[in-house]
């Protein structure tokens, strides 16, 4: 039986939807949902105009008073430092509610597309002496970027909708002395490109 023939074309309620968003705020922090994932489908719970569409949004996922609550075994790693080299967190990878990322003579990636985060605001000290570091970052997810810099520059790319209700916040502290930090804000469907692909892509969308 379809969603459709199971349920009858009722208009979604504010509430019902903020429902749903709740529910697949758990399911990102259990890590069953990417935070690119996540993004997508509070977009989907917003947009919906009926409970048949509302429920689609939770396809693939379990009741979350029927899923026990099961600590990550993802070790969060509070730091990721790069000396004269590369240092990256890619894939799946759990973010600590604050994380400092160095970079000396060298340079970070640090892709949250397929992060798991757990907490509703998450700070990231980015420090960067003759070197820098890349972030990537699901669009619709808001960042808040500040901090200092001295012969360098950082910026951001790509667009920056408002951020919807019920996704994570993340806090970017920036220090920089003759390097520089450059925030990527990452349409959807992207996650099978590279992210020098990504880089060209948005860059050129410009």
């Amino acid at each position: 039986m379809s969603t459709d023939e199971r349920l009858p074309a009722v208009r979604a309620s504010d509430a019902e939807r903020e429902q749903v968003v709740a529910e697949l705020r758990e399911h990102s922090a259990q890590g069953r949902l990417t935070l690119e994932e996540f993004s997508q489908r509070v977009d989907e719970a917003y947009g919906a105009k009926t409970l048949a569409e509302l429920e689609t949004v939770r396809r693939e996922l379990p009741a979350v008073s029927a899923a026990p609550l099961e600590r990550p075994r993802r070790i969060a790693r509070r730091w990721l430092v790069s000396i004269m080299g590369g240092a990256d967190r890619r894939g799946r990878w759990r973010v600590p509610e604050k994380m400092n990322v160095v970079s000396i003579m060298g340079g970070c990636d640090l892709d949250l597309r397929q992060a798991q985060i757990e907490h509703d605001e998450v700070t990231i000290t980015l420090v960067s002496i003759m070197g820098g570091t890349d972030v990537y970052v699901p669009e619709g997810i808001e960042v808040d970027v500040g901090g200092f810099t001295l012969m360098g520059g950082s910026d951001e790319h790509g667009e920056d909708p408002p951020p919807r209700p019920g996704t994570p916040l993340i806090r970017l502290r920036l220090f920089t002395l003759m390097g520089g930090t450059d925030v990527w804000h990452v349409p959807g469907g992207q996650s099978r490109r590279s992210l020098r692909e990504i880089r060209k892509r948005i860059a050129t969308a410009r």
